[in-house]
Formats: C-alpha cells, structure tokens, sequence
C-alpha cells in the first residue's frame, strides 16, 4: 500500500487519465455517429457496449506488453517506409473511416425526390462490431502514450477505466446534442474525415502533432456552437 503515499504514482495516474480522456474524444465521435443509426431505445445501450468494449480492449492491450511490442516489428518496406503491424491496423482502420465519414456524408447531402421512404435502421450486432473495430484501432493510440507515461501497469489500466467510465458518463450527452444540431453532425463527421487521414500518416510514420488535431476540432466546435446559439437567439426574437 506505499503506492498510496508515492506523489509520483499520484501524478503519473491523473496525467495520464486526462490525456486518456483528450485521445477518447475521437472515439466519442465514432461511437455517436454510429450509434445514430439505431432505434432510439437502442441507442444508449450501444454505447454502453462500444465503451465497455472499449475498457476490456486497452486493458487487454496493457496485459499484452510483448505481443503489442511485437507489433512494431517490421514486415515489408514502401517506398523506403518500414510497414509493421501496427501501421497495417493504422492504414486500414484509416482507410475504413475515410469510407464510413464519407459514405454518412453522402447519405446525409444527397437528397432524392423519393425520400419520403422510412429511415432505414442499422443493425444492432452490425453496429456493435463496428464500435469494436473502431476500439482496437483508437486503442493502440491509448495504449502506447500510456506505457510511455506510466511504468506500473496498474496505474495504466486504472487511468484507462476512469477515462473511460468518464466518457460513458458524458457520451450520451455528447451524442443528444451532435443529433439534434445537422450541422454539428457534418461537423463531426469532417472530424471522423481528418482522423481518417491522420491514421494512415502515422501507418506511413508521417507523425502529426495530435495537439493540432485537437485544436482545429475544439475551435471548429466552439465556431459551430456560436453559430447554434446566434441562431436561437434570432429565432427566439423572431418569435416575440
């Protein structure tokens, strides 16, 4: 129990659970949009589920230091680039969310003369699996910038579980509001767009600063919240 009285455990564990909070808002973004797409009685469970995946996932990962060490190790070269594992899962994981942001998208700006049809549901199952996916892919990410702060494993799953439960606490909030505003919705799904292309750069080890990503999604959210609440407030005064 010396852990209790370490200053350095103390701040290794709030450090990192902030940081695992900041690394889980793009994973927030992917659990709302594809939750959206289930009834809505379903909707909160999904993520319950996608968020309870995403806690097993890291603290699996974290258990696995060598098989995730293994992962780095080179398996061919492109263009001069070593390719590992992990850069395969970056690619492809990147590859597969510039596909689902842009197939939202359209389906989203496209407009057809005989869209009085029902909104077609998503699968539950096929949306979990998806959530599941998106996991393994953001919890690389996780994993690694929690074995780079911390060295006792359990300081690392204990930042990850109160990260994560945070997120679970204020995903649903999270998801009501992105649905409720359209644009805040193409809003994120530009952000799933970026993320997109941020994975396969670092699968191609072209490292971009996540403290630019993370800039340009919060100023774009604060620009898109002044514009809700200008709205409402031209809407309330035209009302009166």
């Amino acid at each position: 129990m010396e852990w209790i009285s370490d200053i350095n455990v103390w701040t290794a564990l709030i450090t990192l659970t902030v940081l695992e909070i900041i690394l889980g808002i793009d994973n927030i973004v992917v659990i709302s949009i594809l939750t959206s797409k289930l009834p809505l009685h379903q909707q909160a469970k999904a993520r319950q589920i996608g968020i309870g995946l995403a806690i097993i996932t890291r603290i699996l990962f974290l258990l696995s230091l060598v098989w995730l060490a293994s992962l780095t190790t080179t398996l061919f070269t492109i263009f001069s680039n070593d390719i590992s594992m992990r850069d395969l899962i970056l690619i492809v994981g990147g590859l597969f969310l510039l596909y689902k942001a842009t197939h939202e998208i359209h389906g989203v700006m496209e407009i057809r003369a005989d869209e009085r049809k029902p909104k077609v549901l998503a699968a539950f199952g096929g949306v979990v699996m998806q959530i599941l996916v998106f996991d393994i892919i953001f919890s690389l990410d996780s994993v690694i910038t929690a074995i780079g702060m911390a060295q006792q494993v359990g300081v690392m799953i204990a930042a990850v579980v109160i990260a994560m439960l945070m997120m679970l606490v204020a995903s649903g909030s999270i998801s009501a509001f992105i649905e409720k505003h359209p644009s805040l919705k193409m809003l994120a799904l530009s952000f799933l767009l970026m993320i997109g292309v941020t994975l396969i750069a670092e699968g191609f080890d072209l490292h971009i600063p996540k403290g630019y990503i993370y800039f340009a999604m919060g100023f774009s959210g604060f620009v898109e919240t002044m514009n809700i609440l200008a709205a409402t407030r031209r809407a309330r005064a035209t009302l009166e």
